[in-house]
């Protein structure tokens, strides 16, 4: 491993201040940047230690919603009581993320900046050709091994897949992350590939996370996140999917409804067309069967990973039909 030198920062500020080099990484939890500095996909120049910096590991309820500091442990907003009757989504995508003991580490600010587990990207010794690590070097997963890689938001510079199980039920529910001077839709925050797939996150050199919000909603009180895997913990999702449903007082008719998915696509991915098409309609089991389909639309297959053109509306359907109680 690279030598590299400590900072323990006394105040947000001279966090920021730090990582205005591109040299210097933000120490939180570390289980991100341990895994891709054993990779030898990072070699910071310096280590910026922001882990005792008082009021970031906040949980702070209101009328509005929640404000969740960076710093907070995935655990303890899983845990929180209030978290899981406001935001059960939220609290089942932390729970059913990693392994208990990275989510007794991790922390959310750094839960949205993690990495794609692409492999090509992870294995630099092995696949030079890999433009997240080097740009204009091209793609190793195109045309290799692509069974966990995306079918949507790719483009011909990358297919990797966005790895994050919270960052999909703050899509759904139109969180906010703060920047300190600025704020940006969570949608927004994550960028797709295009010509640039280096760059995975709207934040610039010398900005931090230091808080999320999310907006309080009927449907978010009503949501649940559906992660299909290959094996039951410690694995990332095929597909998954965080729904939230509010009914119109019949019980029958949709007055709202939230969907995003995981695991198929580059960023977290909103599924507005399946919104828009159950939206103020009867819920009903072949209607909701229908729209799901809609949550692929413009999927491109690259082999392997063909079958989650299938296997995601089937997330979705499910999903949905479960917080409608009709399964």
């Amino acid at each position: 491993m690279k030598e590299f030198s400590y900072l323990r920062a006394g105040s947000i500020d001279e966090a920021r201040q730090a990582t205005a080099s591109s040299a210097a990484a933000l120490l939180a939890g570390g289980t991100t940047l341990l895994d891709l500095a054993k990779c030898g996909v990072t070699a910071p120049g310096t280590v910026v230690d922001i882990t005792h910096l008082s009021g970031l590991d906040a949980i702070a309820f209101d009328d509005q919603g929640v404000t969740i500091g960076a710093l907070a442990k995935m655990s303890r907003v899983a845990d929180d009581a209030n978290i899981r009757a406001q935001f059960p989504a939220v609290s089942e995508a932390l729970s059913l993320a990693a392994s208990a003991q990275i989510r007794n580490m991790a922390t959310i600010g750094g839960n949205l900046m993690q990495r794609t587990r692409c492999p090509y990207f992870r294995d630099p010794a092995t696949f030079a050709a890999c433009n997240k690590r080097a740009p204009g070097s091209g793609c190793s997963a195109i045309g290799g091994v692509t069974r966990n890689h995306a079918v949507l938001g790719t483009s011909e510079a990358c297919i990797a897949t966005n790895p994050g199980d919270l960052a999909v039920a703050l899509v759904a529910f139109d969180a906010v992350v703060h920047l300190g001077s600025r704020q940006v839709a969570i949608d927004d925050f994550f960028l797709l590939p295009g010509t640039t797939p280096e760059r995975e996150h709207a934040i610039s050199p010398g900005e931090m996370i230091t808080a999320v919000t999310i907006p309080a909603s009927a449907a978010a009180r009503r949501s649940t996140y559906l992660k299909v895997r290959d094996r039951q913990s410690y694995e990332f999702a095929a597909a998954s999917a965080a729904v939230g449903l509010e009914l119109e007082a019949d019980g029958r008719t949709i007055r709202d409804i939230r969907v995003a998915l995981g695991g198929v696509a580059t960023k977290p991915w909103r599924a507005r067309a399946v919104e828009a098409a159950l939206r103020g309609k009867a819920l009903d089991a072949d209607a909701v069967r229908r729209a799901s389909l809609l949550a692929v639309e413009g999927a491109v297959a690259h082999g392997a990973n063909h079958y989650k053109i299938e296997l995601a509306p089937r997330v979705v359907e499910r999903a949905i039909l479960t917080m409608g109680e009709l399964v």
